[in-house]
């Protein structure tokens, strides 16, 4: 038994209608499981720095057997520390001294106990050299224990190097970061077929200042200041949306 036209014609349109009706229902369902796809990348950016502040502390120690020629002694070694310093090229304006420091230094008996005899006093005082100039300060660090030769015992410590510009250096590398973050995530949905989408989070990583070549990491960041020469690396997670 034939369809007359009158059946025909309805019943494509409806075939058609259903076809129609689930190539949309899929196109819908694909777009919205791909919208809900995104990629996460981390970048980074590094850049060579070089210290522009250099600082050297250090102390002079005088023992006597008075308190009274204990002091005398320090403030007598004082301006000759002070005189060779000048030497070197250093101003008064970039030493800085700290208050003086004293105790009674006690004997000890036989067994190495210390008793309540006071054998004599230990007077000190910090001082502090800073200069914009590294390169002298390096050298002073290198030289200055030579003064023991005058009598003075002069205690250093190791020298700072600091990069006192850091606050917009550090916005420019996490910045530097975030871009190579989007041209690692450009690179890995080019080879897809997908599009990538704005940016939807990024966070942050902390600042690593290092000396030049260190491989040194740390959670909390580092800030080295034993080092003229140092690298600051950024670290940017982004995370884009797929399509």
């Amino acid at each position: 038994m034939k369809w007359s036209n009158k059946f025909l014609l309805p019943s494509v349109i409806l075939g058609i209608s259903l076809l129609c009706s689930v190539i949309f229902a899929a196109l819908v369902w694909r777009n919205y499981k791909l919208s809900g796809q995104t990629i996460t990348v981390t970048g980074s950016a590094s850049q060579e720095i070089v210290s522009n502040l250099g600082i050297l502390q250090g102390s002079v120690q005088v023992e006597r057997p008075t308190a009274e020629n204990a002091y005398r002694e320090l403030k007598k070694e004082m301006p000759e520390l002070k005189a060779y310093l000048k030497k070197q090229g250093i101003k008064d304006h970039q030493i800085k001294l700290f208050p003086v420091n004293s105790y009674p230094v006690h004997e000890t008996n036989s067994k190495g106990m210390r008793t309540n005899r006071i054998s004599a006093y230990r007077y000190s005082q910090r001082i502090e050299v800073t200069s914009d100039n590294v390169q002298k300060i390096r050298h002073l660090s290198l030289d200055i224990s030579s003064v023991v030769e005058t009598g003075i015992m002069f205690q250093q410590q190791s020298p700072r190097y600091i990069y006192s510009n850091l606050a917009p250096l550090k916005i420019k590398i996490q910045s530097l970061a975030a871009k190579d973050a989007m041209k690692r995530a450009e690179e890995i949905i080019k080879a897809t077929g997908r599009k990538l989408c704005p940016l939807s989070g990024a966070r942050m990583g902390v600042i690593q200042i290092t000396p030049v070549y260190s491989n040194a990491v740390s959670n909390y960041g580092i800030n080295d200041q034993t080092s003229i020469r140092k690298e600051i690396t950024g670290v940017v997670t982004a995370t884009f949306v797929v399509r």
